[in-house]
């Protein structure tokens, strides 16, 4: 699904090289430069649906810190401290993980 809704893999180049430095992972730099703010609300509960590996309805905290191999197999993985700042800006309703409403309004913020 990914694939098919994420730019290619030249074009994620920008966005896997300012998400090098650990601690320094901007979501909404990220949501944007990888084009999920261009997608429809469709499109990203679609990419939603990817990330939520286990298909619980929720990304919890260990998706989250694998989130960027979702985009890319080279991808690092989050810090705890980037990963629970993530969590912290998407979890509106405090349940400790993330819905794909709380997502979707996330990425279009």
């Amino acid at each position: 699904i990914l694939n098919q809704l994420i730019p290619a893999k030249d074009q994620l180049k920008p966005a896997k090289d300012q998400l090098k430095p650990a601690s320094h992972f901007d979501h909404k730099k990220f949501f944007d430069v990888v084009g999920l703010k261009a997608l429809s609300a469709e499109n990203v509960k679609l990419v939603f649906q990817a990330l939520d590996v286990d298909a619980s309805g929720f990304i919890e905290e260990e998706e989250l810190k694998f989130v960027l191999k979702g985009f890319s197999a080279d991808g690092r993985d989050l810090t705890d401290k980037e990963t629970k700042a993530f969590l912290a800006a998407a979890d509106k309703d405090g349940d400790g993980k993330i819905g794909i409403d709380e997502f979707e309004a996330l990425v279009h913020e």
